[in-house]
């Protein structure tokens, strides 16, 4: 299991847009449809990382728990899938069904979105303001398979829970642990 860290895209910098094949509706998903009033969360994901399967029922909770306070979610798979066929969009449709993900679950065919952010690893996880200004990136919470730690998605909520109390989000943040991004050649 490789352990890659986040490259920490630079704080401030503004959303890089998107439009993507959503594998649960089908329908092409732009950064403006699942822009939140208050922010935006985007996270790199895949279906068969071990760090993303350790995290993905507080995924769900977190996206649950901040959609409803004005936040947007998204999730967006860059795995080369001639590779990684487990990635598949196929395959990210029933990881969908199966975690009951609420937001869309986009492919980065091109991989190009993936660049755009920086994204390193799965989990990634990017924070953008109501402006579209990147105010957090990094990990999810403390916990790794195996390392006993619970899954309570700290880091992220504390970033969310500072949006919504108007200060500012914490400035010390550690980089995502996880499975590299599987580029292709």
């Amino acid at each position: 299991m490789a352990r890659t860290p986040s490259n920490m895209l630079p704080l401030g910098t503004t959303a890089p847009s998107f439009s993507l094949i959503d594998t649960i509706t089908k329908n092409n998903v732009s950064l403006e449809n699942v822009k939140g009033e208050k922010g935006t969360v985007i996270m790199f994901i895949c279906n068969h990382c071990p760090f993303v399967i350790h995290v993905n029922e507080e995924i769900v909770r977190v996206a649950n728990d901040y959609r409803t306070q004005g936040f947007g979610f998204v999730a967006i798979s860059s795995n080369d899938v001639e590779k990684y066929p487990q990635d598949s969009p196929e395959n990210m449709w029933k990881t969908a069904q199966k975690n009951n993900y609420t937001f869309p679950y986009l492919f980065d065919e091109t991989q190009e979105v993936a660049k755009a952010y920086d994204a390193a690893c799965t989990p990634d996880f990017y924070l953008f303001d109501a402006e579209l200004k990147l105010i957090y990136r990094g990990q999810l919470d403390d916990s790794r398979p195996g390392n006993g730690i619970p899954v309570n998605g700290r880091d992220l909520r504390q970033a969310l829970d500072a949006v919504l109390r108007n200060t500012t989000v914490p400035q010390d943040q550690k980089p995502s642990i996880g499975c590299n991004i599987k580029w292709k050649e």
